[in-house]
């Protein structure tokens, strides 16, 4: 039987409403003990370079008074693999990254980054730190984790395009992230998913049986403001599992 999906509960959002008022409160320390109380199986943050929301200490007090795995989104720049170099999460996952962005629009583009991306997960994975990509579901893309073999140990496909999809047109997206998981998995790759994902979407996409792993943030900590983080948390497992 194979097991279960893993949720990974990204609190960047509750650091955004925080800085609104740059005060102590809401922690997403605190927020992320509560999701691991609830059946999380991890957490996820992603440290920007114009620190919008998680800042440099949320990540070193996730690292000292949580005991659970720590996957750090960041950008492959000189100062974030420093920092990862430093607080040594136990996954680093590479995005794109612009300041004018709203949230991560895209997944990386191999194609004409493969170099930096190289250069940045080498650096990442001689340190003992696991490296994943977030990857559009396009096979070009995908192809070229095989050249990154020894850095890269997974890819997260980036759900976008089937969350926003109409619903004539959902099926085309979720068998482009259906692809995309195959051919993954077929370059020796694990395979993670997230962005936008909802206990309202969720489900065909924790039944691709390639899937190890989601991230889900946004929808988790505005689902809490109703229901409390252990009841969204509860909640998405609920979905994910049927």
């Amino acid at each position: 039987m194979s097991q279960p999906v893993r949720l990974q509960v990204n609190v960047d959002h509750v650091a955004t409403l925080r800085q609104t008022r740059r005060s102590a409160y809401p922690d997403p320390v605190e927020l992320a003990g509560i999701a691991l109380g609830a059946g999380a199986s991890g957490i996820t943050v992603h440290l920007r370079g114009d620190r919008r929301h998680i800042q440099d200490r949320d990540v070193r007090r996730l690292r000292s008074e949580l005991d659970t795995r720590l996957n750090l989104e960041m950008a492959a720049t000189p100062e974030m693999i420093q920092l990862a170099l430093e607080l040594q999460p136990d996954q680093v996952s590479l995005v794109p990254e612009r300041p004018e962005e709203v949230t991560t629009e895209g997944g990386l583009d191999l194609a004409g980054r493969l170099a930096e991306v190289a250069r940045a997960a080498e650096a990442l994975a001689g340190a003992g730190i696991e490296v994943s990509l977030f990857l559009d579901p396009d096979p070009g893309q995908i192809s070229r984790l095989e050249a990154l073999s020894r850095s890269v140990r997974g890819f997260e496909i980036n759900t976008d395009a089937y969350t926003r999809a109409p619903l004539p047109l959902r099926a085309e997206e979720l068998a482009k992230v259906q692809e995309a998981a195959a051919l993954g998995r077929s370059l020796g790759k694990a395979v993670f998913a997230g962005h936008g994902l909802t206990a309202a979407n969720v489900g065909p996409i924790a039944a691709i049986p390639e899937v190890e792993e989601l991230n889900i943030g946004h929808w988790l900590v505005c689902r809490s403001l109703t229901l409390g983080m252990a009841g969204a948390v509860a909640e998405m497992l609920s979905a994910m599992r049927r």
